[in-house]
């Protein structure tokens, strides 16, 4: 993400659920919850706002939380964790990493 901002929050929180969603074939009632988290840098707006007015999951429990400020670490960044209904194994489950995340897994 590139600014703290309400739009750029809400804008890369879609993105990032819309390919979450789209690599792991995820229909909404299979979202129990999404744990979002931020580095503190990014305070504009809760993630959660995206997911629930922009990706309409409204029966969805979400919670929003800032990640530990650990030194060096990666800035601007919003993680998320879903938990969903699914028979997939773990070695099945795409994990998505966009723009400066990539440098999180190799």
């Amino acid at each position: 993400m590139t600014e703290n901002t309400k739009d750029a929050i809400l804008s890369s929180t879609r993105e990032l659920l819309e390919e979450l969603v789209e690599k792991n074939d995820i229909q909404l009632d299979q979202i129990a919850t999404a744990i979002f988290t931020t580095t503190r840098d990014i305070n504009a707006e809760f993630p959660a706002v995206s997911a629930r007015q922009q990706m309409g999951w409204t029966d969805v429990a979400l919670l929003c939380s800032h990640e530990m400020e650990v030194p060096n670490s990666l800035q601007s960044c919003i993680r998320v964790l879903l938990l969903i209904n699914t028979v997939k194994s773990q070695k099945d489950i795409v994990n998505i990493y966009l723009k400066g995340a990539k440098v999180l897994r190799p």
